[in-house]
């Protein structure tokens, strides 16, 4: 019942106009920091670790700006969700498609997507232009897992696989010339992961982009998801695909892209998806992180 009427809320949000959609969003991010305690400590966990030079009173800012973006994501996602495909491509813009497009004409591509808060409205507005592979994790909530698998076909036909499925389904549909659309940065516990810094904090990090890429022959197109800044809607840009990627050594590999990832966390940090626990996962010998 929570969960259908969280969903209905955030329909009859949908219709509101840009101004007000906006304002909207602003107050579930606050609400949900004031609210939800238990994230508003992981949030400020994750941001104390990752920029250890901030003073305390800018990590208080940060966490107030993450929450305001995070919010304003959920609420844009409804448009995502419900809107028509002129509404939906009017809410994130496309840039740099020629770099999917180059990589396209020559191997299978996995596009490689870091974990903003508006990644669920990436997915969505990718699928216009392109049908994809998709892994996902099943939700403990059926009716907003069946919800969701639903939206995100609503203007393709992904192939969709569970994590739990393993990777030989994914493999044959990236070697069918199927994109791969995935996400890098999830703690999904100690299996198929190894242990690297992120940003500077021992991490558990997949090691599924530079294996899925060995074994198909594929591409990486990394693209991010920003929020324009000072006007509505968000900027969706594909940067150049990775040269000389895989190599031999995957910890290298790993190391890579987690890198990247930081890189492009620096230029928006409130737009990261801090919310996660992303250090979870310890080493044997470390105390629990949260």
């Amino acid at each position: 019942m929570i969960t259908r009427l969280a969903l209905f809320f955030f329909w009859l949000i949908h219709f509101s106009p840009r101004p007000v959609l906006s304002f909207a969003g602003k107050l579930i991010g606050i609400s949900f920091m004031l609210i939800s305690r238990e994230r508003n400590l992981v949030v400020k966990k994750n941001l104390s670790a990752c920029f250890p030079n901030h003073t305390e009173r800018q990590i208080k800012n940060l966490v107030k700006k993450h929450f305001i973006a995070l919010g304003s994501a959920l609420a844009h996602t409804g448009v995502a969700w419900w809107g028509s495909l002129s509404q939906v491509k009017d809410l994130a813009e496309i840039k740099g498609w020629e770099n999917f497009e180059k990589a396209d004409q020559n191997n299978p591509v996995i596009v490689l997507a870091p974990h903003f808060v508006a990644v669920e409205i990436l997915g969505i507005r990718i699928s216009i232009e392109k049908d994809a592979v998709v892994v996902y994790s099943h939700q403990k909530d059926k009716t907003f897992d069946d919800f969701l698998k639903k939206k995100r076909a609503r203007f393709s036909e992904p192939k969709l696989f569970s994590r739990q499925e393993g990777l030989k389904g994914v493999i044959r549909a990236l070697k069918a010339r199927v994109p791969l659309f995935l996400l890098p940065d999830m703690d999904f516990g100690p299996q198929d992961s190894i242990f690297v810094p992120f940003f500077g904090v021992t991490c558990a990090t997949t090691t599924a982009p530079p294996r899925i890429a060995h074994l198909a022959n594929a591409t990486i197109v990394p693209v991010v998801i920003k929020k324009k800044p000072n006007t509505y809607g968000y900027q969706i840009t594909f940067l150049p695909a990775w040269k000389n990627f895989p190599t031999n050594i995957i910890e290298n590999d790993i190391n890579w892209m987690n890198k990247f990832i930081e890189n492009e966390v620096k230029k928006t940090p409130e737009q990261y998806y801090w919310v996660h626990k992303r250090f979870k996962t310890r080493p044997v010998d470390e105390s629990p992180f949260y």
